[in-house]
């Protein structure tokens, strides 16, 4: 049997299967996008997907704090559009 690779949320500290989560990521150049893939280089951060820890994560700048760099008001935008998209 395959095991399951989990990450933590950091709005909600639950964990989750990885697959089941966004990957925000800080790239090397200090741009801060939403990865799709889980594959791209930088530095990342997870969150899970509901509306609750989109809007714990912006209200207590989890990210901004994880990715030490400040994190658009875009990225939270893209995220819940992603989030009523599925």
């Amino acid at each position: 049997m395959k095991k399951v690779p989990m990450r933590q949320c950091l709005a909600t500290n639950e964990s989750f299967p990885k697959k089941d989560m966004f990957r925000i990521v800080r790239t090397p150049e200090g741009n801060v996008c939403v990865d799709d893939k889980g594959k791209m280089n930088g530095h990342g951060a997870y969150i899970s997907k509901s509306k609750e820890a989109i809007a714990i994560a912006k209200k207590k700048k989890v990210l901004d704090k994880k990715l030490e760099v400040t994190v658009p008001d875009e990225i939270y935008e893209v995220l819940l559009k992603k989030l009523e998209e599925q």
